[in-house]
């Protein structure tokens, strides 16, 4: 795998001389892994847009004719269609492109065990995310934290015929080619009956993003484990849901204090407020079956800003939020740095009596992309405390002042105003200057929750103007 992506990758550096950033580069290269492994499989495609069609091309005919074959694939129905919507060539030397066809031709991509072919299509994509860095972390989950989450949730189809997850803000796909190899992972490499293998193919897993170009990395990612999900392209706070449901949501909303600066005019909204991922709490509990169970990740101004306990206070009458995890710190480096984030976990349908919450930050060493890196072993203690049911009701128990486990009534909760930035524990490493963040980590830090007060001060004013409006 490795070699594949260092194969493909390295081939990335010549082309950025023709004008063709990291982003555009992953983008052609789905199109043609999609157009070579279609022919391996004998997909029928429109006449003049398969591999030995382009293959056969170079010179100046060669590029003409790959913006002519995007353009006719992009017009097409279903998968196809979607994939290649909006798709355009990025190249200008028919040198590079012939290059770049040559280098996916001598692999046969079909031949290769799916995991393999997919972890070389994901390591092309985590190494557009370490290279562009700025924006990456709204699109590029680690994939350490998503794994865990999904040991944690659990998202068997095999429970219930009507089985469906989805990821309402779902960027290149992480969780949901997670939970696809989490369940690959329980068949223990046994055979899946058909109709159950037809069902999870094609009615499964579900998905919402905004942005074009991550989307289709999505549904190519997908592909590639051999699914072929529904991911819509469009808002999923500002645009009025359909009425499915889902049994399990995992998702990473973008992080960023403000939407488009304005409340979502959801009837389904019972706390109005501008802060998105607020509003993604919000959504994610709408879009949820009785009994179905959700994760998602929050930075942490989303605990205590000031709609917060609001929202957290409808959440937890209406379900139960029994497990509140806090990351380490820097565990989106390098894609967004200083950001202190956490995962809430949840159940839908019973209201919280109890939400513990585990400190995976204090007096943990910051994560660094090279020195310190997110590893496995940053969340096997809260994986054992967390324990083996999905809903949060295995036996627990309380760690204590000294522990990182700790059990918080409603009551207790209820006193904070229902805001969950509850901390016992005494970080020494902020007081060791060999362990201090980065200075410009410490910067971004302070930004975030910056903006976040100037966030709050706006909502003040606009409120303050739409009553003298009134008056």
């Amino acid at each position: 795998m490795s070699d594949v992506v260092q194969k493909l990758w390295g081939f990335c550096h010549t082309l950025r001389h023709d004008g063709i950033d990291y982003g555009d580069y992953i983008e052609q290269i789905t199109y043609l892994l999609f157009l070579k492994m279609a022919d391996e499989r004998g997909v029928d495609l429109p006449k003049g847009c398969d591999w030995p069609t382009l293959s056969e091309k170079s010179g100046i005919g060669l590029t003409d004719d790959y913006v002519d074959i995007l353009r006719k694939l992009g017009q097409q129905r279903g998968l196809l269609g979607d994939i290649f919507a909006g798709a355009m060539s990025r190249f200008n030397n028919p040198v590079n492109l012939k290059k770049l066809i040559s280098l996916i031709d001598e692999t046969e991509w079909t031949t290769l065990d799916v995991d393999i072919k997919a972890a070389a299509f994901e390591g092309l994509l985590q190494k557009a995310a370490d290279e562009g860095k700025k924006g990456a972390g709204q699109y590029f989950t680690p994939r350490i934290l998503i794994q865990s989450i999904v040991r944690c949730i659990k998202p068997d189809p095999r429970t219930n015929k009507e089985f469906t997850i989805c990821d309402p803000a779902c960027g290149t796909g992480g969780f949901l080619v997670s939970a696809y190899e989490w369940f690959i992972g329980q068949t223990k490499g046994g055979a899946i009956e058909r109709d159950l293998a037809k069902r999870i193919k094609h009615g499964t897993y579900y998905g919402q993003e905004l942005v074009p170009r991550p989307r289709r990395l999505a549904l190519m990612n997908l592909y590639l484990h051999g699914l072929e999900p529904e991911i819509k392209l469009g808002d999923s706070i500002y645009e009025v849901p359909d009425s499915r449901k889902f049994d399990v949501v995992l998702t990473n909303p973008p992080f960023g204090t403000k939407g488009a600066n304005q409340a979502p005019e959801r009837e389904d909204f019972t706390i109005e407020t501008s802060n998105k991922q607020l509003n993604f709490v919000q959504h994610v509990v709408n879009i949820l079956k009785p009994g179905g169970r959700a994760a998602i990740v929050l930075p942490d101004n989303c605990l205590f800003e000031d709609k917060a306990g609001e929202v957290f206070k409808i959440l937890m009458e209406d379900c139960n939020l029994h497990t509140v995890l806090r990351l380490p710190r820097g565990t989106f480096s390098p894609y967004s740095q200083g950001v202190k984030a956490n995962v809430i976990f949840f159940q839908k349908g019973f209201p919280t009596e109890n939400t513990w919450i585990f400190d995976a930050r204090s007096n943990v060493p910051g994560i660094t992309k090279k020195e310190r890196p997110l590893t496995i072993q940053h969340f096997q203690e809260f994986e054992k405390n967390y324990g083996k049911d999905p809903n949060g009701q295995s036996k627990r128990t309380d760690s204590g002042e000294e522990g990182r486990f700790r059990k918080f009534h409603i009551s207790d909760i209820t006193e904070r105003d229902y805001k969950l930035d509850v901390t016992w524990l005494k970080d020494e490493t902020l007081e060791d200057s060999d362990n201090l963040p980065e200075p410009q980590d410490l910067a971004s830090e302070a930004i975030t929750e910056l903006e976040a007060v100037v966030d709050d001060l706006k909502d003040v004013l606009q409120l303050i103007e739409t009553n003298g409006d009134e008056e």
